[in-house]
């Protein structure tokens, strides 16, 4: 039997540095199972030259892409409850007989209505069961009673759901019943987090988070009508919850910067423009808050490829009709940047953000230039407590010394309209295998500050684990 567990949670741009060319690559963010997402490390497109232009990044994108949380949880705060999947639907959900739209027991009806548009705030945030397994699964391998009580409230902290490839749809109506089951429960809002994830050509600037669809084997069709749809539908049953969605982690990062790179080519640009426009239009519900992946500070924070970021934004953002439930971007998705820091062990390469605080303030002052300031952000603070552990800024895949950093939190301030903090990226899912000769290598995992031991991407990975518990920070 599953255990879902909730989290209450309480409720100027960089300086102007050489704006050059910097270029980044998208590493891919991983998820669970084939196909696992590709997120890539902080340093996504990592410098290589110097100077004020120079110096593009050549790392890889978000990271290979797991689920989100950080911060202390106060067990006073923290509510269980079981799951029984003999009554979790899963599989294909039909709207007009579900009852995933349902209030429950509790009278009133629980309002779910977001205050000031932010899905995080006032709610308890959904704990992946299917996470909790694997992190019952480094429990039971390790002795130390203090590392295994550190390892106890890691249980209590939201992740994201990764909707990595097709067949990972089957389990999302059982996921979101379980959260919905919670919040009848509770008689409070319960907001769960899921990430979309599975473009044709996907990642197209590293090896280790492709994904199963390609454009050249009718990719878009499958995309469209065996991905989005059945997801779409599953979402409109389930109108009686909030459901936060991260869109397509490395993809238009990569056509920001990494354009005629590797399989980055202008039909695969043009495709990540057209299918994610697709996908903001299709998913565009009262219920639904979408985020749109926006790169780290180490890919897009030098002002030229913030300037090209925001543009592609605004432009996809148009062409789905600008959706009322686009409501923002998420940053350092699957990465390793810091919030803030005066230094680091890499080279700055003239990019004026030091870390994601001022990434969101530039990208916000950007994105303002382009009509969108209205928009809000959430950061991926799931594995960057810790700095000075890369030798370069794009060195994004299984970063040895890494560790979780601040809890999931909503209005934590510190940036401009920042609506949360959360795990995207769970911890313990690999980025990337890390023996070369292997499917689906990518150089990067075999760098000197990578943990060679990795499995494939998406795939648990214990040991990693826990070091990142070990070296949490603010710790557990």
């Amino acid at each position: 039997m599953a255990t879902s567990v909730a989290v209450i949670l309480a409720l100027t741009a960089c300086g102007d540095g050489g704006g050059g060319d910097t270029s980044g690559t998208g590493g891919g963010s991983s998820g669970v199972g084939a196909g696992t997402p590709t997120g890539s490390g902080v340093g996504a497109g990592t410098p290589t030259g110097s100077g004020v232009g120079a110096g593009t990044p050549t790392g890889s994108g978000v990271g290979a892409g797991t689920p989100t949380g950080s911060g202390t949880v106060d067990p006073t705060t923290t509510s269980t409850g079981n799951v029984d999947p003999t009554t979790t639907s899963s599989g294909t959900v039909d709207p007009t007989t579900s009852a995933a739209a349902g209030g429950g027991n509790c009278s009133p009806a629980v309002d779910i209505a977001a205050p000031n548009g932010n899905p995080f705030t006032g709610a308890h945030l959904f704990v992946d069961p299917g996470y909790i397994k694997k992190v019952d699964s480094s429990i039971a391998q390790v002795t130390d009673t203090a590392l295994k009580a550190k390892m106890e409230k890691v249980k209590q902290i939201q992740t994201a759901f990764w909707l990595d490839r097709i067949e990972a749809i089957k389990e999302l109506p059982a996921y979101l019943d379980a959260a919905l089951k919670l919040q009848n429960e509770m008689c409070e809002p319960v907001t769960a987090l899921i990430v979309i994830y599975d473009l044709p050509n996907r990642d197209c600037f590293a090896e280790a988070s492709n994904g199963e669809l390609q454009l050249a084997q009718n990719g878009t069709q499958r995309y469209k009508e065996e991905y989005i749809a059945p997801i779409k539908q599953i979402l409109a049953a389930h109108s009686g919850q909030r459901i936060a969605a991260v869109i397509e982690p490395d993809s238009l990062p990569n056509i920001a910067t990494n354009l005629g790179g590797k399989r980055c080519d202008e039909t695969t640009a043009q495709s990540y423009r057209d299918n994610v426009a697709h996908t903001l239009k299709e998913l565009n519900m009262p219920h639904v808050y979408q985020y749109i992946d926006a790169a780290h500070s180490g890919w897009l924070g030098w002002p030229d490829n913030q300037k090209k970021g925001a543009k592609i934004f605004a432009e996809v953002i148009k062409a789905a009709g600008s959706p009322a439930s686009v409501r923002g971007f998420a940053t350092n998705v699957a990465n390793y940047t810091q919030l803030s820091y005066s230094a680091e062990s890499y080279d700055q390469q003239d990019n004026p953000c030091f870390g994601e605080f001022d990434y969101v303030d530039a990208m916000a002052s950007a994105l303002s230039a382009e009509g969108l300031g209205d928009k809000h952000f959430i950061i991926d603070t799931s594995r960057n407590g810790v700095g000075n552990i890369r030798a370069d800024w794009g060195y994004w895949c299984n970063n040895k010394g890494a560790g979780m950093g601040e809890r999931p939190k909503a209005s934590p301030g510190g940036a401009t309209n920042l609506d949360a903090f959360v795990w995207v990226k769970p911890p313990g899912d690999s980025d990337g295998v890390g023996q070369e000769g292997q499917p689906r290598y990518d150089l990067f995992c075999g760098k000197e500050n990578a943990d060679t031991r990795a499995p494939q991407a998406g795939q648990w990975f214990h040991d990693y684990f826990v070091e990142c518990v070990k070296n949490a920070k603010p710790a557990l």
